[in-house]
């Protein structure tokens, strides 16, 4: 009698801890089933961004690199790619012994200023100033950093207040023809500026590829 009692006293005993098992085993794979759909939807979400920002590098890339094409087959700019920053060698020259921003230099400056604005924004420019070797050295040290002030003004002018410039002058430095001066042939081209873009990225090679490089 007492055993039979006793048994029937487990028994209910046991049962509510059985129901309480079984409830907590369902909450926990409730929780866990949860937490699969937050993190299925969270990896989703992620994959879509990652592929949203890959389709919009790829469109900036190319049109960045139709851009600098037309640079190069509008004005015979020179482009390459230097540890993260782009350097343009185009044909804004000067007169001998002149610093004046010529008209015939205004599109192509537009047409950089545009590039710029696009695409670097914040960047540094650095303007590059160059003389012929007709003069002593030091009067064309001043003669190349005055054209460089120049065409800084002229890009300022331009629209392009976003970006620090940074000019600087090299003198007879980097001659494109050696001796070339005054009215010899091939003088003008050592009478030139050049642009860097400090900063360019990744993006900049790629644009370019290896053809432009």
């Amino acid at each position: 009698m007492f055993f039979r009692h006793a048994a029937r006293t487990a028994l209910v005993l046991v049962a509510p801890l059985t129901f309480q098992a079984c409830a907590t085993k369902g909450f926990v794979r409730n929780q866990i089933a949860t937490v699969r759909v937050a993190t299925d939807s969270a990896i989703a979400a992620e994959r879509e961004a990652r592929i949203a920002a890959d389709n919009e590098m790829a469109a900036r890339v190319a049109a960045l690199r139709t851009d600098l094409d037309g640079l190069r087959s509008e004005f015979g700019a020179k482009i390459t790619a230097m540890e993260g920053a782009l350097k343009f060698v185009m044909p804004v020259t000067f007169a001998f012994d002149d610093a004046t921003v010529t008209q015939q230099a205004r599109p192509l400056l537009e047409r950089f200023a545009r590039v710029v604005k696009s695409y670097y924004p914040t960047s540094t420019i650095t303007i590059e100033g160059f003389a012929d070797p007709a003069g002593s050295e030091q009067y064309n040290l001043e003669l190349s950093r005055e054209r460089a002030e120049n065409v800084q003004s002229a890009l300022g002018s331009l629209g392009l207040s976003g970006n620090p410039l940074r000019v600087v002058g090299y003198g007879e430095a980097r001659l494109v023809n050696r001796g070339a001066a005054k009215n010899d042939p091939g003088a003008q081209a050592n009478r030139r500026v050049v642009f860097v873009i400090e900063n360019a990225g990744a993006e900049a090679s790629i644009a370019l590829g290896p053809s432009m490089k």
